[in-house]
């Protein structure tokens, strides 16, 4: 029998459309059934390392998590990683394929389409029903043209699609309906029904919205999702959801602050910091200066770390952390961030533009050097405090130097990973993930003299799926949804 599928698509980014791929996964593979979340096209440097040795972007690799499978580079077989403002690593069913500007980029995506489609018919292979997730809003008609995200890749593989509008941002009335007056007819027709997401209030108030939105587009309405608040327990999928300020923890003794840099990457490693009580994160952009009663400082993940590091300068950033340093507090780097606390990184190949050297902070003694050549695997092992530690490798570069004869960790495969500063106040390492194993985060808590609460941050991941499956089922028409799989 043919796996069903049904595509979810929005009036633009960030509405909710992962959310609700990952609610529906968790509540249909709770009913029995074999599912697969599917997203042909992601942007964003947030991404997780596959059973199958390659990359997709995190936010699938939740969703295969929601449908209780292993994640698949074939979930996310295109998935763009921006390195500039107007270009970004190519990685096709996990692998890199090399780097490519905007304009380029457009002109290669048809090219793609018959790899995306392979990689869709391997999922339908194994499942009941596919999950597809669109990219970005459904009605960029100037990107059209040899569209794989949306509506190109809807009317390849013959998918029915719901459109997603977000309420709580405004407009979602005109952004539904004005979806139905902009896209082609023969791709508005794709479309069978629409939801409202992130409802604040009195539902009885929206009836009429939801009455209007349906008499102008000819869409059924499938649902109005009230605000899912435990939605912060479960990682973002991009950048987008660090606008927002963190809520201040009154009585929190520990602050640890991070520097937001333009091309930061895999930044859920903060999440599990955010979910304990005497840990405050501080989130800082450029513009305003770090605060000067951190405990911690973490310089996380970049997609260009020569180019944040630069940033990192322009911003007075350097100036802080050397501050912070003589006042006693900790440092730690993860992956680029790591690169970022040597003497020197050196791009002798151009990978991340022009070919050359920058000095780096030389708050450790170790220099980095840059290659074409990516490792992603997942680890375990001990750091050198004696905690057990579980994670992922995802980087390009080696670093060497003296402070790598104190290294962050020894490795379960032999290796060692990471340097550590001779008064051992400076980490670096390349082990994402290291939060997420509360017995690695509540050795780092306890050294800097606050109170691990003891939480089970996978258990509550899992929760947060489970709840999320259930509010889903509540507010939306469950049976029509798999009506209209086909």
């Amino acid at each position: 029998m043919t796996a069903r599928a049904l595509m979810v698509q929005g009036t633009g980014s960030d509405v909710g459309k992962s959310l609700i791929v990952a609610g529906r996964a968790r509540a249909l593979a709770s009913r029995g059934m074999a599912v697969r979340p599917f997203k042909p096209q992601n942007m964003s440097n947030n991404a997780a390392v596959t059973v199958d040795g390659g990359e997709i972007g995190r936010a699938q690799a939740l969703q295969a998590r929601a449908a209780r499978v292993p994640p698949s580079v074939h979930m996310n077989p295109v998935l763009l990683k921006p390195q500039s403002e107007t270009g970004a690593q190519i990685v096709v069913q996990g692998k890199v394929e090399g780097a490519a500007k905007a304009a380029e980029y457009q002109r290669l995506k048809p090219g793609l389409l018959p790899r995306v489609l392979e990689s869709f018919a391997r999922l339908k292979a194994e499942a009941d029903i596919v999950l597809v997730e669109g990219a970005g809003s459904a009605s960029e008609i100037n990107l059209r043209a040899g569209d794989i995200a949306n509506m190109g890749f809807a009317r390849a593989a013959n998918v029915p699609v719901i459109l997603i509008g977000d309420i709580d941002r405004g407009g979602v009335i005109a952004s539904l309906v004005g979806t139905k007056a902009v896209v082609d007819p023969a791709d508005a027709a794709t479309i069978a029904g629409f939801i409202v997401n992130r409802f604040r209030g009195d539902p009885a108030l929206f009836a009429d919205g939801m009455r209007l939105i349906a008499e102008k587009t000819g869409w059924a309405g499938i649902g109005l999702v009230p605000h899912f608040p435990d939605a912060a327990k479960l990682p973002a999928e991009d950048a987008l959801a660090l606008n927002g300020a963190p809520a201040r923890k009154a009585g929190a003794r520990l602050k640890v602050v991070v520097p937001v840099l333009p091309h930061i990457s895999n930044f859920d490693d903060l999440d599990p910091l955010h979910a304990e009580p005497d840990v405050e994160v501080v989130r800082v952009r450029p513009g305003r200066p770090l605060p000067a009663d951190a405990d911690l400082v973490i310089l996380p993940g970049s997609k260009a770390t020569i180019a944040d590091l630069a940033a990192l300068r322009a911003a007075g950033f350097d100036i802080d952390i050397a501050a912070q340093r003589r006042r006693g507090a900790r440092v730690l780097g993860l992956c680029g961030g790591y690169q970022m606390l040597g003497k020197q990184i050196a791009d002798p190949d151009g990978i991340e533009g022009r070919a050359g050297s920058v000095e780096g902070l030389g708050l450790l003694d170790v220099e980095t050097r840059l290659t074409g050549q990516k490792r992603l695997t997942a680890v375990t092992g001990t750091s050198a405090d004696g905690a057990p530690l579980s994670g992922y490798e995802m980087h390009m570069g080696a670093t060497e130097g003296p402070d790598r004869a104190r290294p962050f960790a020894r490795l379960a495969d032999g290796g060692a990973d990471g340097a550590t500063s001779a008064d051992g106040a400076v980490v670096g390492t390349y082990v994402h993930g290291l939060f997420a194993d509360d017995r690695q985060r509540a050795a780092w808590i306890a050294r800097l003299g606050g109170a691990p609460s003891g939480l089970d941050y996978e258990a509550g991941v899992e929760a947060a799926l489970d709840a999320l499956a259930a509010h889903l089922e509540r507010h939306l028409d469950v049976e029509r949804l798999l009506t209209i799989a086909r």
